[in-house]
C-alpha cells in the first residue's frame, strides 16, 4: 500500500495530458490519408439530433459496449445499472443529452459544442474567435494553442477539419472528477469507478489521468506492489467513442461519425507518448523502490526529487513538440516532425487494428520507447530544466517557457529525432486505428 502511493505520487496532474494540442498534428497525420482526404463534406449538427433520431440504436450501441467490457477490459469497473441509457421519446432534449453524458460516464460539464480547430498552416480565419469556455471545461494555460470557432447547424465541413479538431476534444474536461473521492463527482448515481487509482484526487487535471494513461507493461513485480496502476480506462473510451463512430456513420450522421472517431483517436494518441504508457521511464523499479524507502526512513528528498525530474521531462518533451509543430505550420514548411506524421509507410509495420491493439501494440511500444526517450531529453534539453530536482518547471512555466523555447533553439538537432520518431507512432497508429474503426462501421470511406 505505501508503495503504491509513493508510486502514485510520480504520476503529476499536468501528465494527464499526453501531446499538449492534438490537433495541429492530426491535420498532418491525415492530410495525405485518402479515406479522409476524399470524404465527402459532412454537415455540422448539434449532439441532440443524433441522439433524438437513433435514441433505440444508441442506447443498443452502449448496452453491448459494456458487455464487451465487462468481458474483455481488465480491471473494468461496471456501469452502475441506474446510468443505463433507457430510450425515451417523451423527455426533452437537456435530459435526453444529459442521460448519454450519464451513460458514458462523461462530466456533465461536458460541452461538445459545434466548433472547429482551424489548421493553422492555413490562412487566418475570418471568423471571429470563439470563447474557449463554451468549447472546454477546462482553463487554458498561457502558452495553449487552441483557437477556436463556431459552426453552424447544417454547415458543410471538411471531414479532415472535423476529424482532427475533435481528435483534441477529450482534453477538454470531459473525463475530470469521475471517481468518488474527486470534488464535486457526481454522486446521484455514483458513476461507479470507485476511487482514483493514481494521481492527485484533489487536482482537477489530475482527476483525468486514469482515461489517458495505461499502464500495461510494467511487469508482475510493479503489478502486485502497485495494483491500482492497472485500473486505467482508456481502452474503455477508444471502444465507447469508437462504436459511437461506426453508429452515426451507418445512420447517416456523418459528422458525428467523425467527430466520435476522432475522440477515440485521442486515446489511442495519448499512448504513443512514453510518459503516458510507463510510471517513470526514467527510473527502474528498483530506484522507485529505494527512493521510496529513504522516505519511510525520514529521507524523502530523492523521491520528491524524481517526482520534479520527472515531471519535468515531460513538460520538457510537450513544449518542444508543440512549439516545433506549431512553428512548422505558421510557416507553411515540413520538417522532420511533419514529415513523421504523415509518413504512411510507416503503417504497414504494424498488425491490423483489433480490440487488443491499444494495449498490446501502441502502449507496448511506447514502453519499450520510454528509457531512450528519457535519455534523450536529458542530453538534449537545458540541464536546468531536467537534471535539477530542485527546479519545478510546472509551477514555473510562465515565467520560464519563453526561456526554454529560446534554449531549445540551439539543441533541437539533439531531440528532433527522437520526437519525430515518436510523432511517426502517433500517425500510423492514429491512422490505423481510423481504418479500424471505417471497417467497423462497413465502409472504407465517407
Amino acid at each position: 500500500m505505501r508503495l503504491a502511493l509513493a508510486l502514485s505520487a510520480l504520476l503529476l496532474p499536468a501528465f494527464a495530458q499526453a501531446w499538449g494540442n492534438h490537433t495541429p498534428m492530426c491535420y498532418r497525420a491525415f492530410e495525405r490519408m485518402p479515406e479522409v482526404a476524399n470524404a465527402a463534406p459532412a454537415k455540422a449538427e448539434p449532439l441532440v439530433d443524433f441522439l433524438r433520431d437513433q435514441e433505440p440504436a444508441i442506447a443498443r450501441t452502449l448496452d453491448a459496449q459494456e458487455a464487451w467490457a465487462r468481458e474483455h477490459v481488465k480491471g473494468h469497473a461496471p456501469r452502475p445499472e441506474a446510468l443505463r441509457f433507457v430510450p425515451d421519446a417523451g423527455r426533452s432534449d437537456a435530459d435526453r443529452r444529459a442521460a448519454f453524458l450519464r451513460a458514458l460516464r462523461l462530466s456533465p460539464q461536458s460541452r461538445l459544442a459545434l466548433y472547429l480547430q482551424p489548421d493553422p498552416r492555413e490562412a487566418a480565419s475570418t471568423r471571429p474567435a470563439m470563447d474557449a469556455s463554451l468549447v472546454t471545461a477546462t482553463k487554458p494555460g498561457a502558452g495553449a494553442t487552441q483557437r477556436f470557432v463556431a459552426l453552424q447547424p447544417g454547415e458543410a465541413v471538411a471531414a479532415l477539419a472535423v476529424l482532427a479538431s475533435a481528435c483534441d476534444e477529450p482534453d477538454y474536461g470531459l473525463d475530470l472528477n469521475l471517481f468518488d473521492d474527486n470534488p464535486g463527482h457526481p454522486a446521484n448515481p455514483s458513476y461507479g469507478f470507485g476511487k482514483q487509482p493514481f494521481g492527485n484526487p484533489a487536482v482537477a487535471i489530475g482527476s483525468q489521468a486514469p482515461f489517458h494513461m495505461g499502464f500495461f507493461h510494467q511487469g508482475a513485480i510493479f503489478d502486485t506492489l502497485a495494483p491500482s496502476f492497472a485500473r486505467t480506462f482508456t481502452e474503455l473510451r477508444v471502444q465507447q467513442y469508437g462504436g459511437l463512430a461506426a453508429l452515426a456513420w451507418q445512420t447517416g450522421h456523418a459528422y458525428w461519425g467523425w467527430r466520435f472517431a476522432g475522440m477515440a483517436l485521442h486515446h489511442v494518441e495519448d499512448l504513443t507518448q512514453p510518459y503516458h504508457a510507463s510510471a517513470a521511464p526514467g527510473a527502474t523499479l528498483g530506484r522507485m523502490m529505494w527512493v521510496n524507502l529513504k522516505a519511510q526512513l525520514g529521507m524523502p528528498a530523492d523521491r520528491q526529487g524524481l517526482v520534479v525530474l520527472q515531471g519535468n521531462r515531460h513538460f520538457v518533451l510537450e513544449q518542444f513538440q508543440t512549439r516545433w509543430i506549431m512553428d512548422g505550420a505558421r510557416q507553411r514548411r515540413d520538417g522532420p516532425l511533419e514529415l513523421a506524421l504523415r509518413d504512411a509507410a510507416r503503417d504497414a509495420r504494424y498488425p491490423p487494428w483489433s480490440a487488443g491493439y491499444v494495449r498490446d501494440t501502441v502502449a507496448a511500444e511506447a514502453f519499450k520507447a520510454g528509457p531512450a526517450t528519457d535519455a534523450a531529453i536529458v542530453v538534449g534539453a537545458p540541464a536546468k530544466f531536467v537534471t535539477d530536482p530542485n527546479f519545478d518547471f510546472a509551477a514555473n512555466e510562465d515565467r520560464f517557457g519563453p526561456e526554454l523555447a529560446r534554449d531549445l533553439q540551439g539543441r533541437r538537432d539533439g531531440l528532433h529525432g527522437a520526437v519525430a520518431e515518436l510523432l511517426g507512432h502517433f500517425g500510423a497508429h492514429s491512422r490505423n486505428a481510423l481504418r479500424g474503426l471505417l471497417k467497423q462501421a462497413g465502409q472504407t470511406s465517407q
